[in-house]
């Protein structure tokens, strides 16, 4: 290959490269803790609505998606909100403002749902720096969904199972320590291959 080759050029400075990547992931992890290191909880409720147990699976399992999409949301409004915190668990509320709009920043930020597609599962995380707390949070969540998830549907014909109780994880899982050093290495090495092909090229005019 030609020096004036780009694959070429990239080569010859492969350290270079490696070591803006490196710089970066450290810069990358290093920024990781400035923010509160958080632990996370996770469940798995199931949905089942009853007047559809006769119907064909896919009919069944598409609206039990559905239903748990909804619930998803309804995770994060105000009313299910005060629910958790009303229910008889020691969940510490001073974490929360007593601004109405940062209150549900906070809460949003803590609680993240997403359903399993193809299982009729929502599976419920929450973050908090006490993996007690987050665990209580949790517990208190499933509890409303369970006992009261159905006045959201509007049916009494709803049943929410807990079907994989609340676990921790042992470590923090915020921030992504090792995701943010990944990215921060991707874009070094990719600032690294800027910086040799530009200092090529200016040797290459300043040398004709």
């Amino acid at each position: 290959m030609s020096e004036r080759d780009p694959l070429s050029i990239l080569f010859s400075g492969w350290r270079k490269i490696i070591l803006f990547g490196l710089i970066a992931a450290l810069v990358g992890a290093g920024l990781s803790f400035v923010f509160p290191l958080k632990y996370g909880v996770t469940m798995r409720l199931l949905i089942i609505q009853k007047q559809l147990a006769a119907a064909d699976p896919y009919t069944a399992m598409k609206a039990s998606e559905r239903i748990a999409d909804n619930l998803g949301q309804v995770i994060y409004t105000t009313s299910f909100y005060d629910k958790v915190i009303g229910a008889h668990y020691n969940t510490d509320t001073s974490f929360f403002s007593e601004d109405e709009i940062r209150r549900r920043r906070e809460w949003g930020k803590m609680v993240e749902t997403q359903v399993m597609r193809g299982s009729g599962m929502l599976v419920t995380t929450v973050y908090h720096e006490d993996p007690e707390q987050a665990e209580q949070f949790a517990r208190a969540i499933a509890f409303v969904l369970t006992t009261e998830g159905w006045e959201y549907i509007g049916g009494g014909d709803l049943q929410i199972r807990l079907v994989d109780e609340p676990l921790s994880s042992r470590w923090p899982v915020k921030p992504n320590i090792p995701g943010n050093a990944l990215t921060g290495f991707v874009l070094g090495a990719l600032v690294g291959c800027g910086y040799v092909w530009s200092s090529r090229r200016r040797d290459s005019l300043f040398h004709g």
